[in-house]
């Protein structure tokens, strides 16, 4: 039998900074890719389809992470098994993983490592528009044709059309 984990009720964004922050100071900071002036940031957090989904900045990289909501069961997965969700913005591909005092969550690696000297609040920004738009419905041209090749109708053989 799975062992099952249960949903957080309440936005993961300050725990996931509290379990970050303790990543960083006892295991990433001595690392030649850690980037001292970026701040563990979650950020956009919000329950998409009971699901929290936002982006996680850290010295180190960017990634999209989706943890359960209230109420919700997710089965036990194996750190580092791979699954895809039907986003709004597409289908996103996900590691799963799970740190300690936060539980599951699954990943999918935006920005590893992060552009070297990067600013924090620029990496700040990308982070708060990742997140929005991961839940963004994607925008299409209406006026465009549905078959490419409609657009040859338009063409002379050539020879262009003067008003």
């Amino acid at each position: 039998m799975l062992e099952m984990m249960t949903g957080l009720t309440d936005n993961p964004q300050a725990l996931l900074e509290q379990c970050f922050n303790a990543i960083a100071t006892a295991e990433m900071s001595q690392l030649p890719f850690y980037q001292a002036q970026i701040p563990v940031r979650a950020c956009g957090f919000q329950r998409f389809e009971q699901q929290w989904v936002g982006a996680l900045l850290t010295p180190w990289m960017l990634s999209l992470l989706v943890l359960p909501g209230p109420g919700q069961i997710w089965p036990q997965r194996s750190v580092g098994s791979r699954l895809a969700l039907a986003l709004p913005c597409g289908n996103v591909g996900f590691i799963a993983g799970e740190v300690s005092g936060c539980g599951p969550y699954l990943a999918s690696s935006l920005l590893s490592p992060l552009p070297p000297g990067i600013e924090a609040d620029v990496a700040e920004r990308l982070a708060q528009q990742c997140a929005r738009l991961a839940l963004s419905l994607p925008v299409l041209d209406v006026d465009a044709p549905a078959n490419p090749t409609r657009r040859l109708l338009f063409r002379t053989h050539g020879a262009s059309f003067h008003a």
